[in-house]
């Protein structure tokens, strides 16, 4: 019933941008928060980013304040996740993901619908 596809993914230098964007499927897209989450191999699904049902109440790791920015755009049910100065230690994949509400999480037990993922590199 609901899809999430993640696009955006790719190979940057350090110190370098990308924007990972999110395309959800589904008529209630705007009622609920979203965020992404990133994995990288051998570690824990980790929060990154969530924000708010109404485009605000944004919520960041500290790993990625100041370089990450989460925004969204209902009429197009799309999330982005604008990533700048990008680190080795921002390799990982990332996943977005739809909250059971419309209040931002931290935990992966916060959200109910996962994107299969999009493979983010950063070579130093």
């Amino acid at each position: 019933q609901v899809q999430l596809v993640e696009s955006g993914g790719g190979l940057v230098q350090a110190g370098g941008s990308l924007r990972l964007s999110c395309v959800g499927s589904g008529r209630t897209f705007s009622n609920y928060a979203m965020g992404w989450f990133r994995q990288a191999p051998g570690n824990e699904r980790e929060f990154v980013a969530a924000i708010g049902w109404n485009n605000g109440a944004s919520l960041y790791a500290d790993s990625v304040k100041g370089r990450f920015t989460i925004s969204r755009d209902n009429a197009k049910n799309t999330v982005y996740l604008q990533m700048n100065s990008l680190k080795a230690e921002d390799t990982a994949v990332y996943y977005c993901a739809r909250a059971r509400s419309i209040v931002v999480g931290t935990t992966r037990y916060d959200y109910d619908y996962w994107g299969q993922g999009t493979q983010v590199t950063v070579s130093s």
